[in-house]
């Protein structure tokens, strides 16, 4: 139930009755004091000003015209024209009932499914991933994981990086370590070691140089050797970002990587049919496109360059290349795409293109998703200790260590296994909730001693607070199955856990509509903390049974909302800490 949703359409069927246009919105928001109601409908002033009407007199129009009294026991007018909305405890209460019986928290499926295409993680293969595709994979799976959960057809498309030039160096590299008889597997079993040694190379060897850029055109032009040496090296490439995958728990598999070499075969043909419509323009012997849109101040156009002098391509030309298969092989309905805030220039401009040369429908939405950048606490990009890149893989162990030592110093009692289970759990969910509990389109400076604190909107925080309600049910040691009957919600702490439960599909709406998990995260820390207020004012375990049980399935669905909302995060949960 998405009691936003009803309210705004009660309400602007209303206001339209009421004279509105049939655009008018009903605007309607949760309330952000409860003397204010649960909701708020803020489009009445907007309305009655293109009527030419006063706001308050335009309300009491709308009021005429609805009837909410099947929800809310009351409806009024506030201020210069708010309507103020008031949910019934029985409706509240009947709501309830719902979430307990419905293993979806009684979150229906979209009535019209849509497919949605969602590029990201895309690591460049030359290197192991590292903390700069951290944003892009976990918030990435989150939105994944809701589509998927509202019934949205998702094709995940990891665009890995396994073309271009400086593969020609890394094969040039492969091909002398070969003559060493030198294993290769070996050799690549440190991917950042490995490309700093052919790097090497390349720069100081002008002969290695050379070879690099013939091995680069000939990868290109399908020689089977260099295919060879190269389809061995992206194998053990995507292996490590596998390995990296499974350890951060993220939903992507060797099936849906669909590199940039997989679109090389289509690369001329897009070059063609922008020429044939008259969108290519030549410019120092490169082929390029010119769009008005894109002009500066002084009438200056950056152009998109899509095929080089020598007749080589560029990213987008595989950008575009792509644009089309998602169209017209997918039949993708959106495509979303999770890559950093750099490149947004870059995507308004494919994005315009593909509309113009017709590589997509009309209708069919492209969304680059930005994001900012993981920071030190000295204002810059992560670094390591010793100042390199920080391997993705790395810093995930060292989060499980740290959380292993935490736990242990706090649980002495606890069995080694026991430990380093939780360690795991609380390790990864603590990196990548930092991460998902932010704005994407923020940078955020990563900090140990705040991802692994028990206090604030954390992953330590919440697991805790699953954990602790799921104790409390286990403790009463009654039959969950055996709670039925009402639930009341008369006390204010029963109903504004009541009230933060019923609002959890409007939570995971904005994800999926936004592509914004941190709506989700700061919804479970609301939650968590109604619980704990509730808890502390309302008895549960020493209360008399009609009471006791009530609060027990309060409690339940608390903690069922917990669990599914982690996990639509793609975080575990734990029964004991």
């Amino acid at each position: 139930m998405n009691i936003q949703t009803l309210l705004n359409q009660r309400i602007q069927a209303a206001m339209v009755a009421a004279g509105a246009s049939d655009t008018a919105q009903a605007l309607v928001r949760q309330s952000a004091k409860v003397q204010f109601g649960d909701y708020q409908a803020n489009g009445i002033m907007g309305a009655a000003k293109a009527l030419k009407m006063n706001p308050r007199d335009f309300a009491q129009a709308t009021l005429e015209k609805l009837d909410l009294s099947d929800l809310a026991d009351k409806v009024e007018i506030a201020g210069p024209g708010f309507i103020n909305i008031f949910l019934k405890n029985v409706w509240l209460s009947k709501e309830l009932v719902q979430l307990r019986t419905s293993e979806r928290l009684d979150v229906n499926h979209v009535e019209a499914p849509e497919t949605v295409v969602v590029d990201y993680s895309a690591p460049n293969l030359a290197k192991e991933m590292h903390v700069g595709h951290l944003r892009s994979t976990v918030i990435g799976d989150a939105v994944v994981r809701t589509l998927e959960f509202f019934g949205h057809h998702v094709v995940r498309q990891n665009h890995v990086g396994d073309w271009g030039t400086q593969f020609g160096m890394l094969l040039a590299y492969m091909e002398r370590l070969r003559a060493d008889n030198t294993k290769i597997s070996m050799a690549l079993a440190d991917l950042e070691t490995f490309y700093r040694a052919a790097k090497t190379c390349f720069d100081e060897d002008e002969a290695f140089a050379a070879r690099a850029r013939e091995l680069v055109v000939a990868l290109q032009s399908g020689d089977e050797e260099c295919l060879a040496l190269w389809d061995e090296f992206i194998n053990i490439s995507m292996t490590h970002c596998e390995e990296t995958y499974k350890m951060l728990g993220v939903s992507l598999e060797r099936q849906h990587v669909m590199p940039e070499s997989a679109y090389n075969d289509d690369l001329q043909n897009v070059i063609n049919e922008l020429k044939d419509q008259g969108l290519l323009q030549e410019s120092n012997g490169a082929q390029c496109v010119f769009m008005e849109e894109f002009a500066n101040k002084e009438g200056e156009i950056t152009p998109i360059i899509v095929q080089k002098t020598g007749g080589g391509f560029l990213y987008a030309t595989t950008d575009l290349a792509a644009v089309r298969f998602r169209q017209h092989t997918l039949n993708a309905n959106r495509v979303l795409y999770f890559v950093d805030a750099r490149q947004s220039l870059h995507f308004q401009q494919i994005f315009t293109l593909s509309r113009k040369a017709g590589f997509v429908k009309p209708e069919t939405q492209l969304e680059h998703m930005p994001f900012g950048t993981v920071m030190g606490s000295d204002g810059k990009p992560f670094k390591t200790r010793s100042g390199g890149v920080a391997k993705l893989s790395s810093l995930l162990e060292e989060a499980q260590e740290r959380a292993y030592q935490l736990v242990a110093s706090k649980n002495p009692e606890m069995g080694e296994e026991e430990l380093r289970n939780i360690g795991r759990v609380v390790g990864i969910a603590s990196v990548k909730y930092a991460d998902l509990s932010k704005n994407r389109t923020s940078d955020y400076v990563f900090n140990w001693d705040t991802m692994l604190s028990f206090e604030g909107n954390t992953a330590p925080y919440l697991l805790y607070a699953y954990s602790r309600v799921a104790s409390i049910v286990k403790r009463s040691e009654i039959d969950v199955a055996s709670l039925t009957g009402d639930i009341s919600v008369e006390e204010p702490q029963e109903r504004a856990l009541a009230v933060k439960l019923c609002q959890f599909e409007e939570a995971i709406q904005q994800v999926a509509n936004d592509g914004m998990p941190h709506f989700l995260c700061a919804y479970l820390y609301d939650l968590a903390g109604t619980f704990m207020t509730f808890y502390e004012a309302c008895p549960i375990l020493n209360a008399e049974d009609e009471v006791k049980h009530s609060r027990l399935q309060l409690a339940l669905n608390t903690a069922s909302t917990l669990k599914l909302g982690l996990s639509l995060l793609g975080i575990e949960t734990l029964e004991r800490m």
